[in-house]
């Protein structure tokens, strides 16, 4: 298991060094790539309750999604963190989306004090659109190391609720393989600009 840690925490570094080498451009010609092949999806389409997490400038930008999302007028579900649980709770608007406070990771993130619809409480998700640090094309996930999703994600079978699960990423992000256990969930597709 030591090992294992070890060889996921060194791929995690190596990734985070070549994302620090895409120009910006390249970031948002792949973002809007992203984009496009995800709008193509008959999954994404036919769904009304998706996840969605909220970008970091090391990561595809989301915000054209998120407003596309509300746009097609479905619901959207953005990650709150609190300790070491995430819960998908809903955003309801654009203006909504502009008022969130930033978290010391820098992230946009609903308050834990405000009371927030809970997507596994009131009809779970028909999609959850997944970060990560590297990927396979077959569907492993290598994560930021917190394991947030996949706990999540093994709630939502838990309670026989099992989403489209949809990872996006820089195309430097794919790998031949990526070390993974059985704590980790698969994908079902790995879009990438």
């Amino acid at each position: 298991m030591a090992a294992l840690t070890s060889t996921k925490k060194a791929l995690r570094q190596e990734i985070k060094n070549i994302l620090k080498n895409i120009s910006l451009e390249e970031r948002k010609k792949q973002s809007i790539n992203v984009f496009k092949k995800l709008c193509q999806l008959k999954q994404y389409q036919n769904s009304k309750r998706i996840s969605l997490y909220l970008s970091t400038k090391d990561e595809i930008d989301t915000l054209p999604i998120l407003k596309h999302i509300f746009n097609m007028e479905k619901e959207v579900f953005i990650p709150q963190y609190h300790g070491k649980t995430m819960e998908m709770v809903k955003l309801k608007s654009m203006e909504d989306y502009e008022t969130l406070p930033l978290t010391k990771w820098n992230i946009k993130q609903p308050s834990i004090t405000e009371s927030q619809e809970n997507a596994l409480e009131t009809g779970g998700l028909d999609l959850v659109i997944l970060p990560g640090v590297a990927f396979t094309v077959n569907g492993k996930r290598l994560g930021h190391g917190m394991g947030y999703y996949d706990k999540y994600l093994k709630r939502c079978f838990q309670k026989n609720i099992k989403p489209y699960l949809i990872a996006v990423g820089f195309k430097e992000q794919i790998q031949e393989d990526v070390p993974v256990n059985e704590n980790d969930v698969p994908v079902d597709i790995v879009l990438t600009g």
